[in-house]
């Protein structure tokens, strides 16, 4: 049945464009006309700085043109040359480097993932000698997003990134349903980072835009910033006021989505596909890859059509979504990070492409654009795309509303924190994910968290609430978002866990305490160490160097780690500890602070 489906999707990609070829090309301005009122219209109603658009028509951009400002403030304008982040629109491109080395014949796209990687491992064996890069291609692996990994978390070092995977639990088998993964991503990149031994940055200047002339394209945020054309970058507040966020720099993710482009550039991408892969008679992306790419892999929405009888399904090709939109085939991609949203689309079957560029985070705006000019290409009965999305934007503010008051109805007044709020201070971590620190300093706990410094206000019990800060005077900023933190404590009552929901399916994401460690040099440590007596039993504390350490009789010498306060941690004991108690400048006793209980020795 599969094979059969690809023959049919594949018949249908090639047999109109023999066809179009004798067609007489479509009257596309008398469709076009009084679009422009509409698109204008958009820009008023879902509240949008600016953005651009580029129609394509087989190898020709037929139309580009900018709506409202790049900056708001200064009121300059976008141009079909403005720069905007396409964030997971770049994916097309990172498979398409794998689809030309497969033609290349460097790799074949059904190959095990690790056979070209070998610092990506999975978590289970059966995943590593399973997950194949067109599972990669296809977000197929049983491996759901773990975004907050990459965008909490961030890091240039690719290679400390994909360490992590090794440690993500999946959630349903291998090929089992469709999970987007933007890791996934990375890994792709990194194989032909590896096999072509050129940065995925280079290989995409080289192998695209070099040959699709996008000279105004580039891999990097910061080029982007010190663009004369660049958008910057833009949301809408719960009072559906515009403002200016801070651009985001994906870093070592950047194979999954860091590509910053223009509309007239991206006309040229979209073309390429069109034109079955090649652009000006020479072949970018080989046809054999392009069919494969642009042919249901993976299911993502089956079932019946829901609000609009004639768009039905919703598949993944390789680094594209596929769909049925009212009787076309339509072929495109979304993209969203901080402050910008973006759509690539094309419906191979009528060689027309769209390209819709925003600087709105989150938004609706491509796919309204792209939908309202699509009903117009294909002269078909209008459908109120923009006022649907407003209406649905109206509503869902009301129930945003709704929502932060059954919060706040859930919070339980009057209670406090278990432990003193230095109790709580310490190094957390998680090896899918990564690290943070949280400092206690003026009754204060802070920690710094996706390049954002920010504080915890008690929120009730053992769980705290992230503040944003005003990193010039540490003033509580207007982050209006609940975003907790759940403390846990071990048997020894400790603080030993935080908690934070960071979108793993149903289960919170737990991190690990560790306390801050205390450089203490020979002399510090010179007070504690000697001899102590436990109910007759002898207990040695000696120096090996500048660590501290601990000799019970019949058992291992334990190396410490300085936590402070006189309180050393058994390095390979989870849950143990020693306490001393220091009169004048040395210690008399010290205290073994175990999950069974706490034994206190003299000094001898």
């Amino acid at each position: 049945m599969k094979q059969i489906l690809t023959l049919l999707l594949t018949a249908t990609l090639v047999s109109p464009a023999i066809s179009q070829s004798k067609e007489k090309k479509p009257d596309f301005a008398k469709r076009l006309s009084g679009v422009e009122k509409e698109l204008n219209q958009v820009l008023a109603d879902q509240k949008v700085a600016g953005y651009s658009v580029a129609i394509v028509y087989k190898d020709q951009i037929i139309y580009s043109k900018g709506f409202g400002y790049r900056d708001l403030e200064n009121k300059k304008q976008v141009t079909p040359n403005t720069l905007f982040a396409i964030g997971s629109s770049s994916k097309a491109f990172t498979a398409a480097i794998l689809g030309q080395l497969e033609k290349e014949g460097k790799l074949k796209l059904d190959d095990l993932a690790t056979t070209h990687l070998p610092q990506l491992t999975f978590k289970y064996d059966y995943m590593n000698t399973g997950i194949t890069i067109r599972d990669m291609m296809c977000h197929r692996t049983g491996l759901s997003r773990f975004d907050y990994s990459w965008y909490l978390f961030n890091t240039p070092n690719r290679d400390s990134l994909i360490q992590r995977v090794k440690y993500m639990e999946p959630n349903v088998k291998l090929r089992e349903k469709w999970q987007y993964n933007n890791w996934m991503f990375l890994a792709q990149g990194m194989i032909a980072e590896k096999i072509t031994e050129k940065s995925w940055e280079t290989n995409i200047q080289e192998r695209f835009f070099a040959p699709l002339k996008m000279t105004h394209s580039n891999t990097d945020i910061k080029t982007t910033e010190k663009d004369a054309d660049a958008s910057l970058p833009y949301t809408v507040d719960q009072k559906s006021a515009i403002k200016k966020v801070d651009y985001y720099n994906i870093n070592g993710m950047g194979p999954a989505g860091s590509i910053n482009s223009c509309a007239n550039d991206m006309g040229n991408w979209v073309s390429t596909w069109i034109m079955g892969g090649k652009f000006n008679g020479t072949e970018i992306i080989p046809s054999s890859y392009l069919k494969s790419a642009t042919s249901s892999q993976m299911v993502v929405r089956g079932g019946q059509p829901t609000d609009h009888a004639d768009i039905q399904f919703t598949n993944y090709g390789l680094g594209w979504f596929l769909e049925s939109y009212r009787g076309h085939f339509l072929v495109e991609h979304g993209g969203n990070i901080d402050g910008f949203s973006a759509n690539v689309a094309f419906y191979p079957s009528d060689s027309i492409g769209i390209v819709v560029l925003t600087n709105q985070n989150g938004s609706e705006v491509p796919e309204i654009v792209r939908n309202l000019i699509s009903d117009k290409l294909f002269a078909l009965p209008s459908i109120p795309w923009n006022a649907d999305a407003k209406k649905q934007r109206d509503e869902m503010m009301k129930a945003m509303k709704t929502v932060e008051k059954a919060a706040d109805s859930l919070q339980i007044k009057n209670t406090h924190p278990s432990h003193p709020l230095a109790d709580y201070a310490g190094l957390y971590g998680n090896p899918a994910f990564s690290e943070f620190t949280i400092n206690f300093k003026n009754d204060t706990l802070f920690t710094f968290i996706a390049g954002e410094k920010a504080w915890l206000k008690h929120y009730h019990y053992d769980i705290f609430e992230f503040k944003s800060v005003d990193p010039k005077d540490d003033a509580e900023g207007t982050d209006e978002s609940h975003f907790l933190i759940n403390f846990g404590t071990a048997s020894s009552g400790k603080i030993e866990t935080a908690s934070l929901d960071l979108g793993e399916p149903d289960k919170e994401t737990v991190f690990s305490r560790k306390p801050i460690k205390v450089s203490l040099s020979g002399n510090d440590l010179d007070k504690y160490v000697g001899e102590y007596d436990l109910e007759g039993q002898s207990i040695k504390i000696y120096l090996k160097e500048t660590t501290l350490m601990v000799l019970v009789p019949g058992q291992p010498d334990y190396e410490t780690v300085s936590v402070g306060n006189d309180t050393f941690d058994l390095a390979v004991a989870k849950g143990y500890s020693v306490k001393f108690t220091v009169e004048n400048g040395k210690s008399v006793a010290v205290t073994f602070i175990q999950p069974n209980g706490k034994f206190t020795a003299k000094r001898k």
